[in-house]
């Protein structure tokens, strides 16, 4: 699997006597939050909210801060992805390649079938595979990986790779259930798992404005980035929705007038085609109920739309997912007080329009 280091530069001029040295203890990226905690005199959080938390699983740097020579506290760490599993203790390493995860095409063995490899302390590259020349070494790392494995819910390991990316098809918890969800103005750098999944399936987003009398302009909602998600703008005044297919093709839905200033509502209705993933489906746009816009999008996002990018309502903080804005140009110019987001029966209305007794039903509905 090849093993790499990754440089970390530590600067604290009132708390580190030592000055350009390095260090060579083993870490892990787990172990910054703990450091940060000990450097800052602060326990680590037992409850936040009132949610007790799980404890935290690095190790603080920082008894390395000032003795180059101290010993490693961080002796083991396990590693999964994809099947594809590693175990560092004290120095040695053992890692076994269970698949490609870009290759969908690749045919994946049985777990048992995969072929640990073996490295020492002192070959950090894993140059020299030692599993036949220390088989017992080898079968405690194997088993240590077990143990930490079940310590840290690595267990059941679960080889699928596209489905994975997608809770519906992985049947993986989601923090948001049901079919509604409200988001609020001011609300940003929502990851993808915060919010329903619009992917392969209708939905509608409803959003409630206040439009200056200098017009509209920017992002009223947006979830993704230039690689593929959806937004709901103003472009010159006018409604817009632009669904974006992995930066290769951009659909769009325009309204012919600029948006009326006082409080309104734009909604996108998106009725999807059905029939598996990724298919196409028809945007339908409207103002304050009224049918302004329609248009086709050929096809979907399936499973992710990306690993980095994420929902902002009144702005779009990442890349932009339309080309209509630029840089500077994504806050929205008035205000939004709120989004709602329905799926499958419950984007059906008769009206497009979300009244306040609506909202009211669906709040204490959720009581």
């Amino acid at each position: 699997m090849g093993r790499h280091r990754n440089r970390t530069i530590l600067r604290w001029p009132r708390g580190i006597q030592a000055r350009g040295e390095i260090r060579r203890q083993f870490h892990h990226v787990i172990d910054v939050a703990p450091t940060v905690l000990e450097a800052a005199g602060l326990p680590h959080p037992a409850f936040v909210n009132g949610i007790q938390q799980s404890p935290l699983e690095g190790v603080s740097m920082a008894y390395s801060f000032d003795d180059a020579s101290a010993a490693d506290r961080h002796t083991t760490q396990y590693f999964e992805m994809f099947v594809n599993r590693g175990i560092y203790h004290n120095g040695w390493t053992a890692v076994t390649r269970h698949s490609i995860p870009w290759d969908a095409t690749m045919p994946l063995p049985p777990y048992d079938d995969d072929v640990w490899e073996l490295y020492g302390p002192d070959d950090w590259t894993q140059a020299r595979n030692l599993a036949a020349e220390q088989p017992a070494q080898l079968a405690h790392l194997q088993r240590l990986f077990l143990i930490e494995a079940a310590k840290y819910n690595v267990l059941p390991l679960d080889d699928r790779r596209v489905e994975r990316f997608n809770p519906d098809l992985a049947g993986r918890p989601q923090l948001v259930r049901g079919n509604t969800q409200l988001l609020f103005g001011g609300m940003g750098r929502l990851t993808e798992n915060s919010l329903l999944v619009l992917k392969n399936k209708s939905h509608a987003i409803t959003a409630e404005i206040v439009v200056p009398s200098s017009g509209a302009r920017g992002v009223i909602v947006a979830q993704g980035g230039a690689f593929g998600g959806w937004s709901i703008y103003a472009r010159a005044g006018r409604p817009a929705y632009c669904y974006n297919l992995f930066g290769v093709e951009r659909f769009k839905v325009y309204g012919p007038d600029p948006i009326p200033a006082g409080e309104r509502q734009v909604r996108v209705e998106f009725a999807y085609d059905g029939g598996g993933l990724g298919k196409g489906g028809t945007a339908t746009l409207y103002l304050d109920g009224k049918k302004v816009g329609e248009g086709r999008v050929d096809a979907t996002v399936p499973l992710v739309f990306s690993a980095d990018e994420t929902c902002d309502v009144g702005n779009d903080t990442g890349t932009p997912v339309t080309d209509d804005l630029h840089a500077g140009e994504t806050a929205f110019t008035g205000r939004v007080k709120w989004v709602q987001i329905d799926l499958g029966a419950d984007a059906q209305d008769a009206d497009h329009l979300i009244s306040a007794s609506e909202r009211y039903r669906i709040a204490m509905a959720r009581q």
